[in-house]
């Protein structure tokens, strides 16, 4: 079954330490931060990630979806929450699969559990988040010198008919 974790942006931002530091300088780097952790997240884990940033305070801002690195990233219109929204996606969603909203508001909580998803707090997300990075990582940093032999991309039966050929041969 699909996974799907529906992220409150801002919220995560102000609640990891990780953003501390780069808030003063403006929420252009945090968000774009944020995006890349959760593409890497999404990449690694399988799960589809949709992160809603609020903009209620944006004069004649309407609300937008973006796709970045597979992440779906929503942006409120003006006068609206990211907590309204967030309620209308997880309405959708629930029907596709389990959905987990990333979230400390209190109140969300108890909406996102009424329309049956599952609640994290930023605190286990991001747990979550950095054990699956970091797992997808290791991967990528195995220094193996064989790893381009052909021998090693072959089926092992393949790999059996030819050893016999090969030492037939001599």
């Amino acid at each position: 079954m699909q996974e799907f974790y529906v992220v409150d942006g801002y919220n995560i931002i102000h609640a990891w330490p990780d953003f501390a530091g780069m808030i003063d300088n403006g929420l252009d780097h945090c968000r774009d931060k944020l995006i890349d952790m959760l593409a890497n997240f999404a990449g690694f884990s399988g799960s589809s990630v949709r992160i809603v940033f609020d903009a209620h305070l944006v004069k004649s801002g309407v609300e937008r979806c973006d796709v970045i690195h597979g992440v779906e990233v929503f942006y409120t219109q003006e006068g609206e929450t990211a907590d309204s929204l967030i309620e209308r996606i997880v309405g959708d969603l629930g029907k596709l699969g389990t959905v987990y909203v990333v979230t400390s508001d209190w109140d969300e909580q108890r909406i996102i559990f009424g329309r049956g998803a599952y609640r994290l707090t930023p605190k286990e997300f991001k747990k979550q988040v950095f054990k699956v990075n970091k797992e997808g990582q290791e991967g990528f940093n195995k220094v193996n010198p064989t790893e381009g032999y052909l021998e090693d991309k072959l089926p092992s039966d393949i790999r059996v008919i030819l050893e016999k050929w090969r030492r037939s041969k001599n």
